[in-house]
Parts: C-alpha cells; structure tokens; sequence
C-alpha cells in the first residue's frame, strides 16, 4: 500500500470529487505536502484526517464472457473425424493471450457418420475455433 497518495487517488479512495480534496487541503482541514505543482498525502495524514485506517479500493473484477457453441458435421467418417478433432484440438492447446479457459469437447458417431464438436471459452477464442472448423470441413468437401 502506498504511503503518499495523490489528491486524486484520495478522491478516488473516499469518493469525493477531486475539488473536493483539494479544498481540504488549502483550509488545512487535510494535511499535504506540496510537491511541485502537485498535492502529496501522507497515509498517517489521511487517516487521522478520516479517523480510520486507509482501505485500499478493490479492484475491478475484469468482465467475463463465455460462448458455447455446438457444431454437428454429418457424412464425416471415422479417419476424417479424428484428423478434424485432432486439428481443433491440437490448435486450442497452444498458448493463448489469457481470458476465460478454451474447451472443445469431440464425439464421432460411426453409426450415424456425425462428429461433434462442443466448444466453450471466450467469444474471439470460440469464433477462431468455428473459422477453424470452417475452413477444415470446405478442405474436405473441395479436397
């Protein structure tokens, strides 16, 4: 926890405008030193100008999306399932720029010549992965 705030980090930790702050600070109702142009608080300061001890803001919890997609692809045999599962799969288990975790879940149905694919993660993740199946399954039929 930092030992000197500036008037706006004070602002921000009491929920006070910034003027506000500032106009504590010349009545002398809120002890600073003047550093430059700028206000420096003192964490002893601030808490016996507020009578308590200093609680820093909790940080914004990031927001978080999560897409789950089901992708049926029909005519597909056993050997094509597989290299398609294990293309989607192999390119999932790559490094990632964090975000929520990628899942892909694989089933090939032989008796009905049906693979699916779940995938749940984040919205740019799951759509890199259809793209993916996309241009997997337009190979097959064209190649």
């Amino acid at each position: 926890m930092p030992q000197y705030y500036s008037v706006e980090q004070v602002a921000e930790l009491l929920g006070l405008h910034v003027r506000t702050v500032r106009g504590y600070v010349r009545d002398g109702r809120l002890r600073a030193a003047r550093i430059g142009k700028q206000y420096r608080i003192a964490r002893q300061d601030l808490e016996a100008f507020t009578g308590a001890p200093v609680a820093e803001p909790l940080a914004a919890e990031p927001r978080y999306a999560e897409v789950s997609a089901v992708v049926r692809i029909e005519s597909i045999g056993r050997v094509e399932a597989g290299r398609v599962a294990d293309t989607v799969l192999a390119a999932i288990a790559g490094p990632r720029d964090g975000g929520p975790p990628l899942r892909v879940q694989a089933v090939h149905e032989a008796d009905r010549e049906t693979l699916r694919l779940v995938v749940l993660g984040g919205p740019a993740d799951t759509a890199a992965v259809l793209a993916l199946v996309d241009t997997l399954i337009k190979e097959n039929r064209h190649g």
